[in-house]
């Protein structure tokens, strides 16, 4: 009886030590003190700690919220809005030149010409002097005609015996138009200048719409990736806290002398990785939030590297039906640079037909009127043909005889003409035709590549949401099992049936499944807002998608340029 006395009692010993670890387990304990705090309670609260760890306040916001703030204050989209106002100056400038011309002069003349003949009217000399000013109003039209008309007034005294009037008094009225017939009636280099500001004016929108459609998705994608780096935080905070619950327990089992003091470097090893991990997971969170701060805010704020944003939405995985040809064809309807490209093919039939119609002969009607009026201070002036009577008596005119005599039409003045001018072998017209032409063809042949690019890029978008909805499905389905996988393990160790080394393999599966969860929703719901801006603009970046089992959420080139 004394034999089997000492096994039955190390066996009651053994057992009680293993009741006294199980409780020690995280995942197999089923009740906590009232006193200590759950793990996931725990745990939120140190990741919110940590979120907040820059000094200065914290600003809850939505994700529309976001994109609100972007759409006032970015500074991308300042930037852009300015050249619509640039574009129409441009306009203006284009059309100043069918503004009127309006122009005057003032002039005093004084002439002394020496005496030559006995018809010079002097002794010696003959002093003119005279007094004129005039105004001007000239206009080239819309229609491609052009226009002058002038009115000169002058006041003359002269020592001429032979002077009817001193001082006298003149007005011209001078009216000139031209009228292209072939050359420029239909398109000139006015026309086809406006035409192409306004085309520019057209542009600008559109690249206006691409910054801002650009701008909201790259504000909502900053914004996931900071709940990412949150969500993230967490993870590696559960990690680190199963570490240190296991690091305890092993403690306890050196303690009562079921596991061996060495096994506790390994349980201590593994609690230093989880604290590289949590503070790696903080950095992340400040870079993520210096991110999405300058996609949103105004830099001038005085805390503007200060405040610390808190999202307040969390990162849903909601699945949504992809229809691929719809997108598609709203894509070829509305993506802004397909929309860009039959812009600048626009500009190719503008300036096609400008020099369509600078080949033509130039055919320009040309229509002039002049009326005078002379009147002035009379004189009994000397006629060398009528020595008889020894002077020729002129009646004086004041200056509104004058002007009657101007205005209606005492001395009229009509010219009416044609001018023809045609260049001889080629022109310079001609060969920009042919290169314009040349250019157009190009454009049309790059706006059909652009066309399957778009579609190929909206193709791809969509596959990306429907991957990365997979990919989600699976890494759930993953994270339950490492779960279930590690308090098989938490278990078998209590009852002596594994080794830490089991435990620790399992945690940090665990925590690797977390980590792949997390990145494959936050890459889900990226791809959706990617495969709603592919609908409308280029990205700047291949739209999100992750791979299985890589761990990493992968970025890169779609095709050009976007916002900032």
């Amino acid at each position: 009886m004394r034999q089997h006395s000492v096994p039955r009692v190390r066996i009651a010993a053994i057992a009680a030590a293993i009741a006294a670890l199980l409780p020690l387990s995280v995942f197999a304990q089923t009740e906590q003190p009232p006193s200590q705090p759950s793990l996931t309670a725990a745990v939120e609260a140190q990741a919110a700690q940590a979120a907040a760890a820059p000094a200065g306040p914290v600003r809850r916001i939505s994700v529309d919220e976001a994109v609100k703030l972007a759409l006032e204050q970015n500074l991308g989209i300042q930037i852009q809005r300015m050249d619509p106002q640039v574009q129409d100056l441009s306009i203006a400038q284009a059309k100043s030149f069918w503004a009127p011309s309006v122009s005057s002069t003032i002039a005093k003349n004084n002439q002394t010409q020496a005496v030559t003949s006995a018809l010079s009217g002097g002794n010696t000399s003959v002093l003119n002097s005279q007094f004129s000013g005039g105004v001007g109003l000239s206009q080239t039209l819309p229609w491609g005609g052009a226009y002058t008309a002038s009115w000169n007034s002058a006041r003359l005294t002269s020592t001429n015996i032979f002077s009817n009037f001193s001082p006298q008094l003149s007005s011209t009225l001078n009216l000139q138009y031209q009228q292209p017939l072939l050359r420029n009636l239909s398109m000139d280099s006015i026309r086809q200048q406006v035409a192409l500001s306004k085309k520019s004016r057209d542009l600008s929108d559109i690249n206006l719409e691409s910054v801002v459609t650009l701008t909201a998705r790259n504000v909502r994608n900053a914004y996931w990736d900071l709940a990412y780096a949150i969500n993230n935080l967490k993870a590696q905070q559960e990690s680190l806290a199963l570490s240190q619950q296991s690091l305890k327990d092993n403690q306890k089992r050196v303690e009562i002398g079921t596991m061996a003091p060495i096994d506790i470097v390994q349980a201590q090893a593994e609690v230093a990785s989880n604290e590289s991990g949590v503070i790696v997971a903080e950095a992340q969170i400040r870079s993520a939030q210096d991110q999405l701060r300058t996609l949103i805010m105004d830099p001038g704020a005085p805390d503007f590297w200060e405040v610390t944003l808190e999202p307040t939405d969390e990162m849903p995985f909601t699945e949504q039906t992809i229809d691929i040809d719809a997108a598609v064809h709203n894509a070829l309807d509305k993506r802004t640079d397909l929309r860009a490209a039959r812009n600048s093919l626009d500009q190719g039939d503008i300036n096609i037909r400008y020099f369509n119609n600078q080949i033509k002969p130039d055919v320009n009607a040309q229509f002039g009127y002049v009326t005078t009026g002379v009147g002035g201070t009379a004189l009994n002036a000397v006629n060398p043909l009528i020595p008889a009577e020894g002077g020729l008596i002129v009646p004086s005119r004041g200056f509104g005889s004058v002007l009657g005599d101007v205005f209606q039409s005492a001395y009229p003045n009509w010219t009416i003409g044609l001018q023809v001018a045609y260049p001889l072998g080629s022109s310079t017209a001609q060969a920009n035709l042919a290169r314009t032409k040349l250019q157009y063809q190009e454009s049309q042949v790059q706006m059909k590549n652009l066309q399957m690019q778009v579609v190929l890029q909206v193709r791809n978008a969509g596959r990306n949401v429907v991957t990365n909805e997979k990919v989600v499905q699976s890494a759930r389905a993953s994270r339950e099992l490492q779960e279930k996988k590690l308090e098989a393990e938490q278990k078998k160790l209590a009852a002596g049936m594994s080794t830490s080394f089991f435990v620790f393999q399992a945690q940090r599966d665990l925590s690797a499944a977390r980590v792949s969860e997390i990145q494959a929703i936050s890459a889900y719901n990226k791809s959706l807002v990617d495969f709603e801006a592919v609908q409308q603009v280029p990205l700047t970046g291949s739209p999100n998608v992750i791979t299985p089992g890589a761990g990493a959420i992968q970025t890169g080139g779609i095709v050009r340029t976007g916002g900032s």
